[in-house]
């Protein structure tokens, strides 16, 4: 059975290796450590199918030193145990460390990590790792020190496009089959940066798409030519004419568009790209593009995220962001949550869009925001200060002889339904946690604070 084209195509050397120039190119950090023949532990972080893998296989081929390879998927403590113990013993006096690779490394538990620590500090092993998540969150502190991280991009259109001319033009298959790419948008668009995925798209489009060639009929050995048909014998050879190249398969897309149906979107609910892109969306909306924030959306919509956490970050966003410049994004927000809740999808979709909208295009506040995060440092720093009494209820007469609620003035019986009193604790007389923000509608609740506290209020 013929490998995949992926892996038919998986070069073996750095000069071969498309794409990552500023970790591999000339005089990169990769490609010098590489060309010095030592290396120091690394961990590669990067999404799939940008050259993980490929680029441990080249150290691995280019450096005459023994290389380990485990996958944390299918590996426990055992095995890394093992493999430490063999290339301790395989070790020779003064020679360079054996290399462990560990393939998705952010797989590994804590315990499966802690056990490659004492290896990797005394360089019994050199460590290379690779994953798709920000090593940061996945990979233990004590570990992450030890290791330098690279980061891989998505490859870029040109890197793309030469995998391409490179697959139709050097593959042992792919080139008998005089492929011609009239288009490339759709290879590009559904691939995502994705080598891999590129070069599997492009094999399923070849070989779902080309006819099979119509069987040559052969006459049944028993059966003799009539003799006014048998051909006299030329005593001289002639020359064979060539075989006429074969008609060019036409890559469109198109074509390419038939063949998938729909783009398998790279949209990970459990991964780093799940909080990118939600993360994206939310600044969308802080930063009032209603049209970046309808597209962040579509990206979870399509990647099939739950609803449920599109409007519970909608509430959030309508709170924190918007808050007293537009107190009825809340209201909204609510409202499409529960709008959610009761209809799921595919008309959800128009409840959250039209909630999305409304929150990008309204004034922005934080104000609420930042005052309950002061108020709360303020309360860690200054502990449980008493309530003042004349703020405590005095619901039996010991608390009434002790002075509770003693002088507390009913805001309602005043004139405006005000009247100015001592509401903080004796430390903290003249605290400010809340500064209005100037929004139109938060400006009308900063005059009025004004209109009842003066000075208090006054901003410097």
């Amino acid at each position: 059975m013929s490998q995949p084209l992926a892996e038919r195509l998986r070069p073996t050397t750095l000069d071969d290796y498309i794409g990552q120039k500023h970790l591999v190119g000339d005089g990169a950090v990769l490609r010098r450590m590489i060309e010095s023949g030592r290396i120091s532990s690394f961990i590669l972080w990067g999404p799939p199918g940008v050259g993980k893998t490929t680029l441990a296989q080249i150290i691995a081929r280019r450096l005459d030193t023994p290389f380990y390879t485990l996958s944390a998927v299918t590996s426990g403590v055992k095995d890394v145990r093992d493999v430490i113990e063999r290339a301790q013993k395989g070790r020779f006096f003064n020679s360079a460390s054996p290399i462990l690779f560990i393939d998705e490394i952010h797989r590994f538990s804590k315990s499966q990590q802690d056990s490659l620590l004492g290896a990797v500090e005394r360089g019994i092993v050199t460590l290379i790792g690779a994953t798709t998540e920000n090593p940061s969150f996945e990979v233990i502190r004590p570990l992450l020190s030890r290791c330098q991280i690279y980061v891989l991009q998505p490859l870029e259109k040109d890197d793309l496009l030469e995998l391409l001319h490179r697959a139709i033009t050097t593959d042992v298959e792919l080139r008998q089959k005089n492929i011609v790419l009239k288009e490339t948008g759709a290879l590009l668009r559904y691939s995502g940066g994705d080598a891999r995925k590129l070069l599997n798209i492009l094999d399923l489009v070849v070989s779902n798409s080309l006819p099979v060639p119509p069987a040559v009929p052969v006459a049944p050995e028993s059966s003799v030519a009539p003799e006014s048909s048998v051909v006299p014998v030329v005593s001289e050879v002639s020359e064979v004419p060539e075989a006429p190249a074969a008609p060019a398969f036409v890559i469109t897309d198109e074509l390419v568009e038939s063949c998938l149906q729909q783009n398998p979107l790279a949209y990970d609910k459990d991964g780093e790209m799940h909080y990118d892109i939600i993360s994206a969306f939310i600044k969308s909306i802080r930063g009032s593009d209603p049209d970046a924030a309808l597209y962040w959306m579509a990206r979870m919509i399509e990647g099939g995220e739950d609803p449920q956490f599109i409007a519970r970050r909608m509430v959030i966003s309508a709170s924190e962001d918007i808050g007293l410049a537009n107190p009825n994004a809340l209201l909204l927000a609510n409202a499409a949550f529960d709008t959610v809740m009761k209809i799921g999808w595919p008309e959800a979709r128009i409840a959250l869009a039209e909630c999305c909208v409304y929150l990008a295009t309204s004034p922005k506040s934080n104000s609420a925001y930042l005052g309950i995060d002061e108020a709360l440092a303020n309360v860690r720093q200054t502990g449980n200060l008493p309530v003042p009494l004349h703020l405590r209820n005095a619901p039996t007469k010991l608390m009434k002889q002790l002075g509770y609620s003693d002088g507390y003035k009913y805001p309602h019986d005043f004139p405006g339904h005000f009247t100015q009193q001592q509401y903080m604790p004796d430390d903290l007389v003249s605290q400010r946690f809340w500064h209005a923000q100037h929004s139109p509608a938060e400006q009308k609740l900063y005059e009025r604070m004004l209109n009842c506290w003066g000075d208090r209020y006054k901003e410097d």
